[in-house]
């Protein structure tokens, strides 16, 4: 793994450009065929509540069909990409909506800002020395107590993506993790997991949800 070192953040940028306008149309229903999923995000939604509410980013958000579902379920969240193309599509699609364009890399939220953050399948793309630099933002951006909702590819490899999405061209690794990596990355991090589980649905054909939590008093380090 971790093939995809120098530039990745470009590749991905202009992959998803390239592909946004068929992305959005191929997901857009995805949703609808995944009952799982829906019941995490309500479950979510419902954590966030439970901590006072307040403001949520999609971290990844692509198109937004994630950040309009939340938005649906009475959640205060709005949208960050990497992909100016995935940004326009998501204004496009969900005129109501704040969507900003930024890195997961470098997250531009003041510290213990987020009543909740969502990394829905979007980590997938980020190479395994790159991890620990995300989820160090996620946790300092975090509210204590605030949950932190993430999709991921099962699995041990890293392949080369270099065509998706009604066949456009594309240039980006696609890795795969398990749970107990991703475990140790988010307590590496001061994350702690509340619940953890692999599913099979539209979303993935081996899907995992990880819920965690940034804990109300922070471990000393």
């Amino acid at each position: 793994m971790g093939r995809n070192t120098g530039g990745w953040l470009e590749d991905t940028q202009a992959s998803y450009d390239t592909v946004a306008a068929s992305y959005a149309e191929l997901t857009r229903h995805l949703l609808d065929e995944t009952p799982e999923e829906r019941a995490v995000l309500a479950l979510f939604a419902d954590l966030v509540r439970a901590q006072g509410a307040g403001p949520v980013a999609d971290v990844g958000c692509g198109t937004g069909r994630i950040t309009a579902h939340l938005c649906r379920l009475g959640v205060d969240v709005f949208g960050i990409d990497l992909s100016p193309g995935m940004i326009g599509v998501a204004r496009r699609d969900h005129p109501g909506l704040r969507f900003d364009l930024g890195s997961m890399t470098n997250l531009a939220l003041s510290d213990a800002s987020m009543a909740g953050l969502v990394a829905w399948y979007s980590l997938i793309h980020v190479p395994d020395d790159e991890i620990s630099l995300v989820f160090a933002h996620f946790q300092r951006v975090l509210r204590p107590g605030g949950p932190l909702l993430l999709g991921f590819h099962v699995g041990d490899e890293s392949q080369l993506m270099t065509q998706g999405y009604g066949g456009h061209p594309m240039n980006l690794y696609v890795h795969r993790r398990q749970h107990s990596q991703m475990h140790a990355w988010l307590e590496d991090a001061g994350l702690v997991v509340e619940a953890s589980r692999t599913l099979t649905s539209a979303e993935s054909k081996l899907g995992g949800i990880i819920l965690a939590r940034r804990p109300v008093a922070d471990p000393e380090r």
